[in-house]
């Protein structure tokens, strides 16, 4: 043999991923494709044998030249030719062409003498693999699309077609693979090289079952993943999104899917669905170690709904119920892994009507806020009010945040929410401040949706100027995803912000990506320490050291300290002697309505002033007692 490139065909002109249409420019001869004596070229579509394979086995005056033109035509088609001697233990590479060199970044001479599975990585569970062992044992050709790596790790789906040649004698000798790179194809996700949600269905309607067993489908999501893009940029967002769909490869799924921005599916093959939750469990512990990204590292949350059942003739509803069970895990507090059951397609109905009907809310004045009260914890002085906005929705009742604000944010209702909450907050600091001695501010919460989206500056000069309310008496409450990875431009809008007297507080923190130094750098007037560590603080040692320093942070910054969730007289205790100035809490009242908002300022008022009274007729009495000897009149 001169020239190993001459013992395998090139298709040279094809059309479809699947290389159904085969010709050459070389002069060939047609073979049947029904052959049953396993010798000749193997059936399917592969139904072409060149001329020049027959000069393997006889001199030919022209052979050389015709050799040297086929070789010259493998190194310019488009798609990687790889060829495998059958022969040697560990079947090495023995040739491959350019395109190959320029798919997997790997040389000619970094790929010859090394088995072709040194392109899947660590990535060597996948189902089609077994299918290629099989095609092989059987001496059959084959197409499947692998997961495959290129020299610098980046992972590419390769569409593969495998051919075995036979000598004169019947035995396989070599085997030829066209490889294309398929990556940005129908059906596959450009960021990972994971299926897209077209390719998961087209991939579940083909899985064939065995008897006995039943499909798990898992849907997965990234929670707070719009705090990582936000926060640290889209280029960190995407990848954490590899790295994930990299930890996931290495499972033995039978299907792998992105099937959103942050959402993820896999399906399981199981003999015993009783171990479903169990391997639910293992997936969620292989993504529980931190992400080690370019310039980040982070531990990330999942929310994960999952059902067990058969594909069928629909594998959609399948898909349909892994979603509703991903919806309830999301609606739960520590977003725990929930299994489908009947009524969580009803609440999934109820979201999509919820979605609708919110487009509504507002014209319909359906919308409502209800105020938490904050008090200083020294004096008792109201001092501020959050605002909390509720929905009163004609059928199902009034709503709490959690049950909409999600879907708000989804289909961007959360801007004009917004915008309606900021002008009635405004509205109602006028009408309670006015002519009040000491004014209360009123917080009101922004999304980081509408911070990235609205002009806050002009939005808020437009309101303060069309309500007549004082800046000072508004403060904007943001999460601090919003402040990494210090953008020049949050930094701007911040200084903007302040510049017009309006406060700026960072809701929930430290239960975000924290960074201690966003509390120098940038103008914040407030922090509110989240209710986990509040609810903690008497009987977690950890948990009070973590409220002592971020108070005493506060005092040296002078940053005002709000401890959220105060519930018990326990916890009051201790967050007053660690030295916070300001709580809220259903110690002190729970968010109340406008009506009752308005009862509670002025019995408090009321109450306050008795108080005082009190005070000063004891200290007066005590005061005649010191004069008197203590001797009762």
């Amino acid at each position: 043999m001169r020239n190993d490139r001459s013992a395998f065909s090139a298709n040279t002109n094809r059309t479809g991923p699947d290389f159904s249409t085969v010709s050459a420019a070389i002069p060939g001869r047609a073979v049947a494709h029904d052959r049953d004596d396993n010798k000749g070229p193997p059936q399917g579509d592969c139904g072409f044998r060149p001329k020049q394979w027959d000069c393997l086995n006889r001199p030919s005056d022209d052979s050389d030249s015709i050799l040297a033109a086929y070789g010259l035509a493998l190194d310019h088609v488009g798609d990687g030719v790889v060829v495998a001697d059958m022969r040697q233990r560990g079947h090495p590479i023995i040739k491959v062409n350019a395109a190959f060199e320029a798919i997997t970044g790997y040389t000619a001479a970094e790929a010859i003498g090394k088995n072709c599975r040194y392109l899947q990585g660590s990535d060597r569970l996948q189902p089609e693999i077994a299918e290629i062992r099989a095609a092989l044992t059987e001496g059959r050709a084959c197409s499947v699309t692998l997961r495959n790596y290129k020299r610098d790790g980046t992972m590419f789906r390769n569409a593969l077609r495998l051919v075995p040649h036979r000598d004169a004698s019947g035995q396989i000798t070599h085997c030829a693979g066209l490889i294309r790179d398929v990556t940005y194809a129908s059906g596959v996700d450009r960021l990972t090289g994971l299926l897209d949600r077209y390719g998961l269905l087209d991939r579940l309607a083909s899985i064939s079952v065995p008897a006995g067993f039943v499909v798990l489908l898992l849907k997965l999501d990234i929670m707070r993943f719009h705090d990582v893009n936000n926060g640290f940029g889209y280029d960190i967002g995407d990848a954490l999104l590899r790295a994930v769909a990299g930890r996931l490869a290495t499972l033995p799924s039978v299907a792998l899917a992105r099937v959103g921005t942050n959402s993820f599916t896999l399906a399981f093959e199981l003999g015993d669905a009783q171990r479903a939750a169990d391997l639910v469990d293992d997936v969620l512990n292989l993504l529980q170690p931190r992400f080690i990204l370019p310039g980040a590292a982070m531990t990330t949350q999942f929310g994960a709904g999952f059902t067990v059942g058969s594909i069928g003739s629909d594998p959609l509803q399948l898909v349909r119920q892994a979603a509703a069970a991903l919806q309830r895990s999301k609606a739960m507090a520590s977003h725990p892994p929930h299994r489908f059951a009947a009524a969580d397609e009803r609440d999934a109905s109820n979201r999509i009507r919820l979605a609708n009907d919110l487009q509504a809310a507002i014209p319909n004045e359906e919308l409502l806020l209800h105020y938490q009260p904050q008090l200083d914890l020294h004096s008792g002085n109201i001092v501020g009010a959050e605002a909390l906005v509720r929905w009163n929705h004609g059928v199902f009742g009034l709503q709490s945040p959690s049950r909409f604000i999600g879907v708000a944010e989804e289909t961007g209702a959360i801007l004009d929410i917004g915008a309606w909450a900021l002008r009635t907050v405004a509205k109602q600091a006028m009408r309670i401040n006015d002519g009040r001695r000491t004014p209360i501010r009123f917080s009101c919460n922004v999304s980081v949706l509408e911070f990235t989206r609205r002009d806050m500056v002009a939005f808020v000069e437009q309101v303060v100027a069309e309500t007549g309310c004082r800046p000072e008496w508004l403060t904007l409450e943001l999460t601090e995803s919003l402040m990494m990875p210090e953008p020049a431009e949050v930094l701007r809008v911040f200084r903007d912000l302040r510049g017009l007297g309006v406060e700026i507080s960072i809701d929930d923190f430290g239960t975000g990506y924290s960074n201690l130094r966003y509390l120098e750098r940038f103008p914040l007037t407030e922090i509110k320490i989240d209710r986990s560590f509040v609810r903690d603080v008497v009987h977690s040692p950890a948990k009070r050291v973590i409220v002592e320093s971020i108070i005493k942070l506060g005092g040296v910054l002078d940053i005002r300290v709000v401890a959220e969730g105060i519930e018990t007289d326990a916890e009051l205790s201790v967050v007053k002697s660690l030295g916070c100035s300001v709580g809220q809490g259903y110690l002190y009242s729970p968010p109340l309505d406008t009506t009752a908002f308005d009862a509670f300022i002025k019995y408090h008022a009321i109450s306050h002033d008795q108080a005082q009274q009190g005070r000063l007729l004891t200290t007066l009495n005590d005061n005649r007692a010191s004069h008197t000897g203590g001797l009762p009149e």
